[in-house]
């Protein structure tokens, strides 16, 4: 049985500002009619051979499944920046969906990306711009944020025509989302989940 259409937010937060963001484009997502929003994770990575990880997350959204990609109608996939780079622990989970590929899951899926740095120059549209690009080969459909979104021109903190991102600060800082940052992340996922919607009917 086919599960009711959703987009998949999949995120990697470590500080918790990616989470927070997630959490937004979900809302947007969930404010059209007919699409769900699902949270997902993934987990981190030691350098230590031998460490583990509980199956389930001891807080948050559980751990993303290669089955939660399959069949989602749209992805949101969210991580902070690494060198104006996509965080590990999101590159190596992407790094596992070969099987997708090969079957051709992904191709004509709606896919929009969303980061968060420390500094307003850390790095977030090489971030975004380095997302987009396995799900280029995944054959997904790339949705940036439009100039029609005031907030996108009017922001003095994080916002792009890439994808919604936020200026964190430094760790332990506290920077709130901006409510430009609040708004873009909510119309990203409004527009992908929207956009999920009229590419399914396109292949009915």
């Amino acid at each position: 049985m086919m599960p009711s259409p959703y987009v998949l937010v999949l995120y990697y937060s470590h500080h918790g500002a990616t989470a927070k963001m997630a959490q937004h484009l979900a809302d947007g997502i969930e404010q059209v009619a007919g699409m769900e929003a699902r949270l997902r994770t993934v987990q981190t990575i030691s350098n230590v051979c031998e460490a583990t990880e509980e199956s389930i997350p001891s807080d948050g959204a559980i751990y993303c499944t290669e089955d939660d990609l399959r069949y989602c109608s749209g992805l949101a996939l969210g991580s902070p920046t690494r060198f104006g780079n996509v965080a590990a622990p999101l590159k190596y989970f992407l790094d596992g969906t070969s099987s997708l590929w090969m079957t051709g899951a992904l191709v004509n899926k709606p896919a929009t990306v969303f980061t968060s740095t420390s500094s307003l120059h850390g790095g977030q549209e090489t971030t975004l711009i380095t997302m987009m690009i396995p799900l280029l080969h995944h054959g997904m459909v790339i949705a940036g944020i439009p100039y029609t979104e005031s907030a996108l021109t009017n922001t003095l903190s994080g916002g792009t025509p890439y994808g919604a991102s936020h200026l964190s600060g430094q760790p332990g800082s506290n920077r709130s989302l901006t409510d430009d940052e609040k708004q873009l992340c909510t119309a990203q996922g409004r527009r992908v989940a929207t956009l999920a919607i009229q590419l399914s009917r396109g292949t009915q």
